[in-house]
């Protein structure tokens, strides 16, 4: 988390907290899976949720719900560009395939 940008954690649910706070620790370059991500916070099964959850992300890019993919694509993105710029923000930086999607 950039220590110049505080996020107000009270706007988001306990729910949606605990998937950014997951997300938060995806390494810069690296993406996970919304099932993953699901996995990770203890929530088998809950790969759906983690997209709605992100797609409420207010804090991006510093939230980076970029590096959340589908497991048989790039999946959605509700961030400036859509899809585009998900794909814009994976190449920025660096070491994900985009040629797997």
């Amino acid at each position: 988390m950039a220590a110049f940008h505080k996020i107000d954690w009270s706007k988001y649910s306990p729910f949606q907290r605990k998937v950014f706070k997951a997300i938060l620790k995806i390494p810069k370059g690296r993406v996970l899976t919304y099932g993953e991500v699901a996995r990770r916070i203890r929530q088998k099964g809950a790969a759906r949720a983690v997209g709605q959850a992100l797609g409420k992300n207010q804090d991006a890019p510093i939230i980076p719900c970029h590096r959340v993919v589908g497991y048989n694509g790039v999946g959605g993105y509700s961030g400036r560009g859509g899809v585009k710029g998900k794909l814009r923000l994976l190449r920025k930086e660096g070491s994900y395939k985009i040629s797997n999607f």
